[in-house]
């Protein structure tokens, strides 16, 4: 089992900047794909981000794709997510994720673990 802990959201405004991070605990961390989504009030979640195990290969959704960056420290079994030129619409709540494969996924369904989330709000 792999437990991930996301933190670092809140309140910024448009323009701004934020880095979340999510530590993992449990199982290996450094044998995993990670990746990020988010999910706005009353909509569907999204893929934000995703990253291979050992962080050669990334993958952005084309809405943030220059503005955001996915990183990783396997040292110390966390992830970041880096978010530059924050817009209003990328208010949501943001989940880190784990899957069982060294390559990176995608879609939600690929991953087996997932976080509780952190509230990113944007300001206009």
């Amino acid at each position: 089992q792999v437990q991930l802990v996301e933190s670092g959201g809140g309140l910024v405004q448009a323009g701004g900047s934020l880095r979340l991070s999510c530590a993992a605990s449990g199982r290996t961390f450094s044998n995993r794909a990670m990746g990020w989504f988010r999910q706005a009030p009353g909509k569907e979640r999204d893929f934000v981000a995703a990253i291979n195990w050992s962080g050669s290969t990334t993958y952005y959704a084309d809405s943030v794709k220059g503005r955001f960056t996915i990183s990783r420290d396997n040292a110390k079994n966390t992830m970041y997510l880096r978010m530059n030129g924050l817009k209003p619409e990328d208010t949501a709540v943001y989940y880190c994720a784990a899957r069982d494969e060294l390559d990176l996924g995608l879609f939600g369904h690929r991953y087996n673990y997932w976080g509780q989330g952190t509230q990113v709000t944007v300001s206009s």
